[in-house]
């Protein structure tokens, strides 16, 4: 196993395995999404998850959408051992009915959505989403917050909400009102990767005391372009965030192994 953290009493490894490639979401283009859906049929999903426990992985990330619920039900069903963090899926009219619905698969945290998180700051109606919080804590599950805004990090620590961890993301990919991209294909259009966002996310990471787990390291698959690269973008992100804090990285397995690349170098990393 590689090295862990504490989530709430679940030990997760600082290596997560990112769900967007699972679902589609690129990041990049509408024709990679469909690559991406193309390739990721159930048989193959069930092969990356076997995959990831393989090479030392023991957590997932993705949508609590009926898709990634199936799948985390037939991994478990087949005797899989993988841990799933869920996400609240932005289509779902009643994001309440989708925790109560997410819940029946036993994941071990929910969070909330990071473009709704986003949305509702930039709307300045921000407040409403301590109340889904509190709804994922009422099911009996850690809850968090994803956010592409530093400060909608801080202002959640400030008010006191009852967030357990943060899903932080090292590209703010929500400078305006956005539709999420399972909404709205020309998000993407939207979407920056300027070089000094990571070093602002992670500034909050590293005053946050909570677990805070960070996504899109690899600025969706345009700071992994060789080997090399991709050892720095992770030596980048473990030597600024907490060593109580985890990465979130979406692995696409139709042209190299990318789970056991990312895993081999992560355990060099931490394993010095």
């Amino acid at each position: 196993m590689l090295p862990t953290i504490d989530l709430c009493g679940k030990e997760i490894t600082r290596l997560i395995c990112g769900g967007n490639p699972f679902s589609g979401f690129s990041h990049v283009s509408e024709e990679m999404d469909f690559e991406m859906i193309s390739y990721y049929t159930m048989p193959k999903l069930q092969e990356a998850l076997i995959e990831c426990w393989k090479n030392g992985i023991n957590t997932f990330q993705s949508r609590g959408d009926r898709h990634q619920m199936r799948m985390y039900l037939e991994h478990r069903e087949s005797g899989g051992q993988m841990q799933w963090i869920a996400q609240t899926a932005s289509e779902f009219a009643d994001i309440r009915s989708n925790i109560r619905e997410i819940v029946k698969y036993k994941p071990i945290a929910i969070y909330h959505h990071g473009t709704h998180t986003d949305n509702s700051w930039h709307a300045g109606k921000i407040d409403i989403v301590a109340d889904i919080v509190k709804a994922i804590k009422d099911a009996g599950l850690p809850a968090g917050i994803g956010s592409h805004i530093p400060e909608v990090i801080e202002y959640a620590e400030e008010k006191g909400w009852e967030t357990d961890f943060y899903m932080c993301c090292f590209y703010d990919l929500a400078r305006g009102y956005k539709a999420a991209v399972a909404t709205d294909q020309d998000a993407y259009a939207k979407d920056q990767f300027p070089e000094s966002d990571p070093e602002r996310m992670t500034v909050v990471m590293r005053q946050v005391s909570k677990p805070c787990l960070g996504f899109k390291i690899m600025a969706a698959s345009r700071n992994c372009e060789t080997p090399k690269d991709t050892k720095a973008t992770f030596q980048y992100a473990f030597n600024h965030i907490k060593s109580t804090d985890a990465v979130v990285v979406g692995m696409f397995q139709k042209h190299k192994n990318q789970i056991a690349e990312n895993a081999r170098i992560v355990s060099e990393l931490l394993n010095k």
